[in-house]
């Protein structure tokens, strides 16, 4: 890490320790002052949009995540966020695109795999959601994560199983 990343990453440590801790107000309040007084510190942007993201703030989270983007195009955290809350602001082409583009500079990368799953399952394009999942649990993700993939995966399969076509495949090759 180079002194100036340093020095940004030294700005919001203690922010990121609030966050962790639960104090997401407290949080917001100071990563927002560095912001104001950083505006070059995409650590303060994309740590803002984490806040916002837990605070079901998904727009204002996908807006700081954009801005730690436009500061460090290839921050995967902030890719991540950004896919996420357009996920849940159920513009799944725009995460379909950030999960691609995860994916892109990390082949297997597990957020981004994950992202790429539960969004084409949203979207109701269950045999991608499928193979992303499954490429996702090849991942070794914590055992709460891994139970939640396994239970939307068996959802999927069940559904195509009873399905009036369930000639198609999961099979994403």
């Amino acid at each position: 890490m180079s002194d100036d990343h340093a020095t940004r990453w030294a700005a919001v440590e203690n922010a990121v320790e609030l966050l962790g801790s639960g104090e997401r107000e407290a949080a917001i309040r100071e990563l927002t002052t560095i912001t104001e007084t950083q505006p070059e510190n995409e650590y303060a942007f994309h740590f803002l949009g984490s806040a916002y993201f837990d605070e079901h703030k998904y727009p204002q989270a996908l807006k700081c995540y954009v801005r730690a983007l436009e500061l460090t195009p290839d921050y995967l955290g902030a890719l991540v966020g950004a896919g996420q809350s357009l996920r849940m602001m159920g513009q799944y082409d725009r995460a379909i695109r950030m999960g691609q583009r995860i994916l892109g500079l990390v082949k297997d990368d597990p957020d981004g795999l994950y992202l790429l799953g539960l969004t084409h399952y949203q979207r109701g394009d269950h045999k991608l959601a499928d193979g992303f999942l499954q490429r996702f649990l090849e991942t070794d993700p914590e055992i709460e994560v891994a139970a939640e993939v396994d239970a939307v995966l068996q959802a999927i399969r069940e559904e195509v199983a009873t399905s009036p076509d369930a000639s198609d495949t999961l099979d994403p090759d």
